[in-house]
């Protein structure tokens, strides 16, 4: 092999190193993300079902009244 296909091959490692260390990190937020969002929607399905759906400030009415 010549030097600079060498140097090539070199770069084009720690490039894919570099990627595979991103890639690793963005799966663990995504998965970090699903939980949150799995456990964001179980709290408003429960919420639902509560019937207490909506955040009443204070002495301010819902809307709809």
């Amino acid at each position: 092999m010549s030097v600079e296909i060498e140097e090539r091959l070199a770069h084009l490692e720690r490039v894919v190193d570099e990627l595979n260390d991103v890639v690793a990190r963005q799966a663990e937020e995504i998965t970090l993300l699903t939980r949150r969002v799995a456990m964001l929607m179980e709290r408003e399905a429960m919420r639902e079902a509560d019937g207490s759906g909506g955040v009443v400030i204070g002495n301010e009415r819902p809307p709809h009244y």
